[in-house]
């Protein structure tokens, strides 16, 4: 067994940024997507815009998603191949 835990950092973190439940259903709904922005997440998710938007920085900085700007629109995806593919095991979708 592997006792050098600063390796296991990213995953762990990655892993607690999914654990929520409305995160991990933002991440599912945008890999059915492909992308969107924050009002039809909202719509979608029937949640305060400012709720989603907390969410959305925190899967964000855990570098989960990433954003592109159409001029004042902020259009979110998911970036992380790997947690696309957790997300599908995780939901049955292998």
């Amino acid at each position: 067994m592997d006792n050098n835990f600063k390796k296991y950092d990213h995953a762990a973190e990655t892993l607690k940024c999914l654990a929520h439940p409305v995160r991990l259903c933002i991440v599912k709904g945008l890999m059915q997507k492909g992308s969107c922005n924050v009002s039809f997440m909202q719509e979608c998710l029937e949640l305060p815009q400012s709720t989603v938007s907390q969410h959305l920085q925190k899967l964000r900085s855990a570098g989960i998603v990433e954003t592109e700007r159409n001029g004042l629109e902020v259009i979110y995806t998911v970036k992380d191949e790997k947690v696309k593919r957790l997300v599908q095991i995780f939901c049955g979708e292998e």
